[in-house]
C-alpha cells in the first residue's frame, strides 16, 4: 500500500469511547484509538475495531470488507486527515464465518482478523485495549455508538441511538449521513461492549440513514473462540 500518513504521539489521542451524545444525530467525531479504517491500495474503504483478545492482536468487521479481491489490507486506527496516531498495521490472517465463507450469507456477515505485531507490540498495547466481543445480547437493551469512517471523508462520523430488531437475525439502527465505507463500524454499548458490526442486511443498508448489523448469536461467539485460539 503507497498512502502518506503522518504517525504521532499517542499520547496526544483520548484512547476512549465518548459517552452518549443525543439520540439519532451523527457529527464528525473526535478519533477513537479502538476504531480504526481499514486500506487497500492506499484508500480506506471500509472500518473495523479492536477487540479484547489474549494475544491482544484482534480486530471485528464486516465479512464483506475482508472477502474477496481485497488484496493486502492495512488497519489505521485513530485514523483522521492522513494521521496515523498509533501507526499502520498490517492485516494478517483472516476468519470468516461458515455461512459467510460457503454462501455469503447476510447473516454471516461478521468476521475477525489478526494484525502484525509492530517491534513487539500488539494493537491493544498501543491504543490501551480492547473493547469486548459479546454475543448473546438483547437488541435495544441499551443505546449503542456507532462510530465509522465514510469513503467520502477522512475522518470518523459517530452517533448513539437505540437499536431494533428488524428480523430475528438482523438489527437495525436509526443515524444519518452513514454512508459506503462504514461497514464494519462497531456498536459499541454503554459497558464498552461490542454488541453489533454494521453489516448484514443490504450490506449494511440501502441508504445512508438506516443502518444494519447481524444479531451476535452462536455463530459469532463461534467464531470469536476461534480467533483466540489462534
Amino acid at each position: 500500500m503507497v498512502v502518506l500518513l503522518a504517525v504521532t504521539s499517542a499520547a496526544s489521542e483520548a484512547a476512549a469511547d465518548d459517552g452518549e451524545g443525543p439520540l439519532g444525530v451523527t457529527a464528525v467525531a473526535a478519533p477513537t484509538a479502538r476504531v480504526g479504517a481499514l486500506f487497500a491500495a492506499g484508500r480506506h474503504f471500509c472500518t473495523a475495531s479492536v477487540v479484547d483478545s489474549p494475544r491482544r492482536d484482534l480486530i471485528v468487521t464486516a465479512a464483506h470488507c475482508l472477502d474477496g479481491g481485497s488484496g493486502e489490507l492495512e488497519f489505521v486506527p485513530g485514523y483522521r486527515n492522513g494521521h496515523a496516531p498509533y501507526g499502520v498495521w498490517r492485516v494478517g490472517r483472516r476468519l470468516l464465518p461458515h455461512g459467510w465463507a460457503e454462501g455469503q450469507d447476510e447473516d454471516s456477515d461478521v468476521a475477525f482478523a489478526v494484525v502484525a505485531d509492530r517491534e513487539g507490540e500488539g494493537v491493544e498495547d498501543v491504543v490501551g485495549g480492547g473493547n469486548r466481543f459479546v454475543a448473546g445480547t438483547a437488541t435495544g437493551a441499551t443505546a449503542v455508538t456507532v462510530t465509522g469512517y465514510p469513503d467520502s471523508r477522512e475522518v470518523p462520523v459517530r452517533c448513539t441511538n437505540r437499536a431494533t430488531a428488524h428480523s430475528r437475525t438482523q438489527q437495525r439502527i436509526e443515524c444519518p449521513d452513514f454512508s459506503g465505507g462504514t461497514s464494519g463500524s462497531p456498536w459499541v454499548d454503554g459497558d464498552g461492549e461490542v454488541v453489533g458490526v454494521l453489516g448484514g442486511h443490504e450490506a449494511g443498508g440501502a441508504t445512508a440513514d438506516v443502518s444494519y448489523s447481524v444479531v451476535l448469536g452462536a455463530e459469532a461467539a463461534e467464531l470469536y473462540r476461534d480467533a483466540v485460539r489462534i
